[in-house]
């Protein structure tokens, strides 16, 4: 069962996301996890009425823990729609000046793999990080994870 406080986007596998193995390339899984991210923070965060992500954000850093391939799936295709993974997402911490994102990949119902990614709010007119907004912080804090809450993840084992 997902946790109420995850954010869940499915997303369409293309062919050019596979490597020479029929897999998805280890380097597409952070396009996978970008499309994630775009969709909670720019569509979501417009429908709060917070659009001021799109002003800048940058990533600082990424995790990723690759649990098993995954491949194209034509089994899973249908003729009006290509295979999807599905990513779960949510906050791990809010802090004034940056952020941090986890994720979780599914194929099928199997795990994947896990990622992290560590956000900062920029100014792109001054060219510099900025704090978070106060509209931005109240967005974020509902798919933020209580502390104490166990999660697993990148460190926390399979």
């Amino acid at each position: 069962m997902t946790d109420p406080a995850r954010y869940t986007y499915h997303c369409a596998l293309r062919w050019s996301d596979l490597d020479a193995y029929g897999h998805v390339n280890n380097a597409r899984f952070l396009t996978l996890y970008e499309e994630a991210r775009v969709a909670l923070m720019f569509v979501g965060g417009r429908a709060w009425g917070v659009d001021s992500f799109a002003d800048g954000v940058v990533i600082s850093r990424h995790e990723v823990d690759y649990l098993r391939p995954v491949d194209y799936g034509l089994g899973r295709a249908t003729a009006e729609q290509a295979p999807t993974v599905r990513i779960e997402l949510w906050v791990e911490e809010i802090r004034a000046s940056r952020f941090t994102i986890r994720y979780e990949l599914f194929d099928g119902e199997v795990l994947a793999s896990r990622a992290r990614s560590v956000l900062v709010p920029f100014d792109l007119r001054r060219q510099a990080p900025r704090r978070l907004t106060d509209a931005e912080r109240a967005f974020l804090e509902p798919y933020a994870v209580p502390a104490a809450a166990p999660v697993g993840g990148v460190d926390g084992g399979a």
